[in-house]
């Protein structure tokens, strides 16, 4: 009976007072099994089961309790402290710790360490504080990128200086590039609102074993916001509003969340309308005409005006405002303990979009009032994403856990244009239908060797068409249409496909406490259909076309860390693009110059080595790095003249006009290299900066011009300062000149035309533009948390005025701006 009494009181006693943890995704709120928690001596430690939970009874009362997992940033709290939080614990991908970061970027999360490529994270809380106008401001303040405007609807990231179809945007997991992304300037960085995203990845350099075709420059990814579930229901929302005065915008977010133990829903919805937008008046650089708006197109919203209006206020761009929707609807049910459904649907939809730089250009140079366009605009910008994903964790010897993501896209663009002293309006308009589906998986060999492994299929479907109209105009307005006329397609109008299919296969291992190896391996094979019909005014010596082409593309890094505060990467990597339909059969006019089909070009491809180092400072509060690098490329494709057998250049007739014949042409070699140093970190416990400076170059071994797209030396600085509700910081932004000799003239991307003018006589462009002038920002913000669901926020930027265009752009960059913006949580 005594031995009995002993048993049911040490019983008794352990269900009684056995302490247990429960250990939570934070950002869907599933439980997370196998962590392992310690001590800071590693004398106690255990491993979380099946069902999220941990035995910490034999942990101190005022003991620090360190979570850790492969698959998330280490994190650390007081017992005491768990005990408040009713023993919930809610594991991140990002600690306050500098480069404890898990990374998804890579398809299979991975912490930052293990990682020998340049990354970029750019997290919810620098997104809020940031809190920028369109995504392609937001990817500006990232380290390493430059963002080219030819319209204020617009932004084309350009990474390692490569831009456009050679860098590759990816949402949720699923490829953005479609098949006629062009070479020159890309808008459609923006089709994903920034009040929509939680984190934004970018990875740095040929990144094609993981990605495939595109990524020559690198990838950035958007991850859009996430439901998590919760074991009692919850419904939350917020509400985002902002101001900024030097466009009148104004911004709202709705955001609605619905958490259940066995389901979970979000749905956010983000409206944006921009006025017209105001430059700098502050001309330090010397040119006092430059950009000045002296006339411009009144031929907006059903109105017509025979001749261009003066424009009362020259330093206002006239002809830049538009308005954006984006939508976002996502569920998530895991379905067995094992398997989650995400459901992903995302809608994204503009107003006309002015194209500010054509509506600004002149017949004549010397006359601002000859304006060429009376209107020159995109049509409604439209995406469309319906995205199912299983996220599976069969825990088998040759699949651990893995991602099958399947999408479709549609997307609809056009372009419509017209000319002073003509009622005839053309119209090109473009569908573009994605289907696709690729898989992501893992294996964990070993505690420090993982294989990943995964496939992609997408197949592109595009459809372009064409037409003109003759206007109809009683009293000033358009009335209807008095006539048709054919008009040139931008694209194949009989149809066109690009299908592209691959696998690869990548291997991390941690060959020791200081250092891990990374290789990789991808195949990739892409193939393209074409046709056109009508031979009005470009004939095509082959109407039909097919092509495939098939590349193995393979990366090798190695990370070494001597010690906790150093780290050492290196890189050897190669890249593959493969020609889409823009580049084998675009037809577009643009300065004079007419953009014809080569049906005969073929895949570029990119050798690139790079080093990089990190060193950290004051207990890892403090770190400085820098990431060097050089790529190779070959058979790189660069727009040139087409030529006659006589040696002169064909003439191509387009809308009524005719110009120089054009095309995408592959050429011998070049090269590009560059650097980026970077610092941040904490002065004190209330004040942290941080900064960047990037330096690019890039010329042809076989023509000895300047690469396009190569931005001039820019850079970026930060201080704050945070206390209590109180946060307050301020920037300086700079870039230096672009000499014109450093421009390329023959493919034009560079838009030299739209830099100041020194000798309006002059014969060679060289000798007549200035290039890029030098300039700086300062900036301020601050923001203030009134209670824990109401925060006020504001920024004034460009605070001196200054007038500035960033490299390549077709619009002037915005004066003087304060932003207010309001946040709540209910």
């Amino acid at each position: 009976m005594r031995t009995l009494f002993i048993t049911f009181f040490i019983l008794f006693s352990f269900v009684g007072f056995s302490q247990k943890a429960k250990i939570l995704d934070q950002e869907t709120g599933k439980i997370i099994k196998n962590v392992s928690v310690f001590n800071k001596n590693k004398t106690k430690s255990s491993i979380s089961d099946d069902n999220g939970f941990i035995d910490i009874t034999s942990f101190n009362a005022n003991e620090i309790i360190f979570f850790s997992h492969i698959s998330y940033a280490e994190f650390k709290l007081k017992k005491t402290t768990l005990k408040a939080n009713n023993y919930l614990v809610y594991l991140n991908k990002e600690s306050e710790q500098l480069n404890e970061i898990v990374l998804s970027v890579f398809k299979n999360k991975e912490k930052a360490n293990r990682i020998a490529e340049q990354i970029a994270v750019i997290s919810l809380k620098d997104i809020q504080s940031e809190s920028p106008q369109t995504s392609a401001d937001l990817l500006a303040s990232v380290p390493g990128i430059k963002v080219q405007k030819s319209q204020f609807g617009g932004g084309s990231p350009v990474l390692r200086g490569m831009e456009s179809n050679r860098v590759l945007l990816v949402v949720d997991g699923v490829r953005m590039n479609n098949a006629i992304y062009r070479k020159g300037h890309l808008q459609s960085a923006i089709t994903v609102s920034p009040n929509l995203l939680k984190r934004t990845e970018v990875i740095f350099g040929p990144s094609s074993v993981i990605y495939g075709s595109d990524a020559l420059g690198g990838v950035i990814h958007y991850y859009t916001k996430t439901p998590k579930l919760s074991d009692k229901t919850e419904i939350s929302s917020q509400l985002f509003s902002r101001y900024s005065t030097v466009n009148q915008e104004t911004t709202t977010n709705v955001t609605a969340e619905l958490s259940f133990d066995n389901w979970a829903s979000l749905t956010s919805v983000s409206y944006s309308e921009f006025g017209d937008l105001q430059m700098g008046k502050n001309r330090s650089h010397g040119f006092d005409n430059w950009g000045k708006v002296h006339f411009y197109s009144e031929n907006i919203n059903g109105n017509y005006a025979e001749n261009p209006t003066e424009n009362t206020d020259v330093n206002l761009q006239k002809n830049t405002g538009y308005s954006q929707t984006d939508v976002l609807q996502k569920f998530f049910v895991p379905l067995s303990k094992k398997t989650d459904l995400n459901i992903n649907l995302q809608y994204s939809t503009s107003s006309n979009i002015p194209r500010f730089d054509r509506l600004t250009e002149l017949t004549d140079e010397t006359d601002n009032s000859s304006l060429k366009f009376a209107e020159w605009y995109y049509g409604p910008q439209q995406r469309l994403l319906i995205s199912p994903q299983l996220v599976i964790n069969p825990e088998k010897n040759w699949l651990d856990k893995g991602t099958i993501t399947f999408a479709y896209q549609n997307l609809k663009e056009s372009r419509i244009q017209r000319k002073f002293g003509s009622l005839d309006r053309s119209y090109r308009e473009e569908t573009v239908n994605v289907f696709s589906v690729n898989g992501d998986f893992t294996v964990p060999l070993a505690k420090s060797r993982n294989l990943g492994y995964g496939f992609e299929f997408a197949y592109n479907d595009v459809a372009s068409s064409s037409y003109g109209k003759t206007l109809n105009i009683s009293n000033q307005k358009i009335d209807g249409f008095s006539d048709d006329f054919k008009v040139q397609s931008r694209y194949p109008d009989g149809g066109s496909s690009y299908f592209s299919s691959a696998a690869y296969i990548d291997y991390r291992q941690d060959l020791s406490k200081t250092s891990t190896l990374n290789t990789g391996l991808r195949f990739t094979n892409t193939q393209l259909n074409a046709k056109w019909i009508d031979e009005t005014f470009i004939t095509i010596h082959k109407k039909e076309v097919e092509t495939n082409n098939s590349a193995v593309t393979a990366t090798i890094g190695y990370v070494y860390k001597p010690n906790k505060n150093w780290q050492l990467n290196s890189v050897i990597s190669s890249g593959f693009r493969s020609p889409n339909i823009d580049d084998v059969g675009r037809i577009r006019e643009k300065s004079g110059n007419v953009t014809i089909p080569n049906i005969d070009v073929k895949p570029e491809f990119a050798y690139n080595a790079e080093i990089g180092i990190q060193k950290y400072f004051n207990d890892r509060r403090f770190r400085f790095g820098a990431n060097m690098y050089y790529t190779l490329l070959d058979n790189y494709i660069q727009r040139d003249f087409v030529y006659n057998t006589d040696g002169t250049i064909q003439q191509v007739e387009f809308d009524g006009e005719f110009g120089n014949a054009v095309n995408n042409q592959n050429k011998g070699t070049a090269y590009i290299t560059g650097i980026t140093a970077s610092y941040e970190g904490r002065i004190t416990n209330n004040f942290k900066t941080s900064g960047f400076i990037t330096y690019t170059k890039g010329r042809t071994y076989d023509t000895e011009e300047p690469m396009s797209s190569i931005p001039p030396l820019f850079g970026q600085f930060d201080v704050s300062y945070k206390r209590d509700k109180l946060s307050l910081g301020a920037r300086i932004r700079f870039n230096s000149k672009k000499d014109i000799s450093d421009f390329n003239i023959t493919e034009g991307i560079d838009n030299h035309d739209l830099t100041p003018i020194v000798d309006a006589n002059a014969t060679e462009d060289t000798d007549k533009y200035y290039g890029s002038p030098s300039w700086f920002t300062l900036g301020l913000n601050g923001s203030y948390t009134m209670s824990e669901n109401f925060s006020l926020m504001a920024r004034l930027d460009n605070i001196f005025d200054q007038h500035y265009r960033e490299f390549a752009s077709g619009v002037s960059a915005p004066g003087r701006n304060l932003s207010i913006s309001f946040l709540a949580n209910f």
